[in-house]
């Protein structure tokens, strides 16, 4: 217990321990219908737009509600939020769960459920960042981030894998078995909630302005603080740009790996080792940043990230063999956690209390709120000019704005030390 204290301060509050083990439960869930629920919609309708739709429906919800969410989340205890808010993503999977099971799903059915997943989470994200200072304080907070992203990263690995024995279990609507364990490991994050204890909270303010107002005050923080600003630009310039790249790595192990004689089963496989690539990528950024988050060190990591990142989408043209671009990917997963949590930590440290919901909620906007028209965009490019031009064009995007910003205003760097 002492050498956890030591290397994850944020394990020594009880609180915190509790949420962190009830989340992870409930993340590993989340991953196996992320997983499953493609394979249901296409095996139902057949249609790639179909897929396209559902991923829009879950992140579109973030466009319009991540930046007044913010403003909400200040004025509320944010551990009952989070009660409230996990609670209908659990009512909201059991509804999938039965509907699968019962033989009654279609395509409607999917789509509006993962509308509805995507309100709810997009103000739960904001919230449950935002009470994380209250479960550890204000040193033990950039463990608790980084700790975070890798229980987040934990289930990207485990969450793949661990459908395929349901799968082998219950060959007949297999993808609602899922459904339905992940709707009950919503039980382990809820139900920890409930002994969980904000020895740090910060009492919710009540409303003395309009959302409007409000929100411009949060605004206007931002825009006078370029070390928090330029921050925010590079997280929209790679949310339009870098990040739905990911999204594309079913035509790296199709188009830019395929060979004559390809089976679909040889496919799915080198796709799996992809996405498992980059699963790994990430967990080793994630679980290096929570054993040693100092913050001397996080300008050079920041920029290392970010290097990764974009280079690897540089690099994606040349992945002729399966070798080089398993490389590739787990370089650029590596990079993508690393500039995240780091860029989250920076945020959160920075930014006063009682700024720090409507602040965050603006970040969250441009990493997550533009990546649905990024993901339209960076889709139509691929088809219209191939992957490899794609990644190249946006890749080059991304170094010319984040290396001038790195060159040009090192108060990114200065402010992260």
């Amino acid at each position: 217990m002492n050498f956890l204290s030591r290397r994850f301060p944020a394990l020594a509050s009880r609180d915190f321990a509790i949420f962190w083990v009830g989340h992870l439960f409930s993340l590993i869930g989340t991953s196996m219908q992320n997983t499953a629920l493609p394979l249901l919609a296409y095996r139902i309708s057949g249609r790639p737009f179909d897929l396209g739709l559902i991923g829009f429906a879950v992140t579109l919800p973030t466009f319009f509600l991540a930046i007044p969410g913010g403003v909400l989340i200040e004025h509320v205890d944010k551990r009952k939020a989070i009660i409230v808010l996990q609670t209908v993503m659990m009512l909201d999977t059991f509804a999938l769960a039965y509907l699968t099971l019962s033989g009654q799903i279609q395509i409607w059915h999917i789509v509006l459920i993962s509308l509805i997943l995507g309100i709810a989470s997009a103000f739960e994200i904001t919230a449950r960042q935002a009470m994380l200072i209250e479960l550890v304080g204000r040193e033990s907070l950039p463990n608790a981030i980084a700790l975070q992203a890798t229980a987040f990263n934990i289930s990207r690995v485990l969450g793949p894998s661990l459908i395929v024995p349901v799968f082998l279990l219950f060959p007949k609507n297999s993808e609602g078995w899922v459904f339905l364990l992940n709707s009950i490991s919503f039980v382990a994050i809820v139900t920890g909630l409930f002994f969980v204890r904000t020895l740090y909270k910060i009492p919710a303010e009540p409303r003395a302005h309009s959302v409007i107002h409000e929100l411009g005050e949060g605004a206007q923080y931002i825009f006078n603080t370029p070390a928090v600003s330029l921050l925010v630009i590079i997280a929209a310039m790679l949310g339009i740009f870098g990040f739905p790249i990911v999204q594309q790595l079913p035509v790296i192990s199709k188009d830019l790996l395929g060979q004559i004689g390809d089976t679909k089963a040889i496919v799915d496989m080198r796709n799996s080792f992809l996405y498992t690539a980059q699963g790994v990528g990430a967990l080793i950024a994630a679980f290096s940043i929570a054993m040693n988050n100092s913050e001397h060190r996080r300008g050079l990591r920041l920029l290392l990230g970010e290097a990764a990142f974009i280079l690897g989408m540089i690099a994606i043209p040349l992945s002729r063999s399966l070798w080089v671009a398993l490389a590739i990917i787990a370089f650029m997963g590596w990079g993508s956690v690393t500039q995240l949590a780091t860029m989250n930590t920076l945020l959160q440290t920075q930014v006063p209390d009682n700024l720090r919901g409507r602040v965050f909620s603006i970040y969250l906007w441009a990493v997550q709120g533009v990546t649905p028209f990024g993901s339209l965009l960076i889709g139509w490019m691929t088809q219209e000019f191939g992957l490899s031009t794609t990644t190249l064009v946006c890749g080059l995007l991304s170094l010319a704005v984040v290396g001038w910003i790195q060159l040009f205003r090192p108060v990114v760097r200065q402010s992260a030390g």
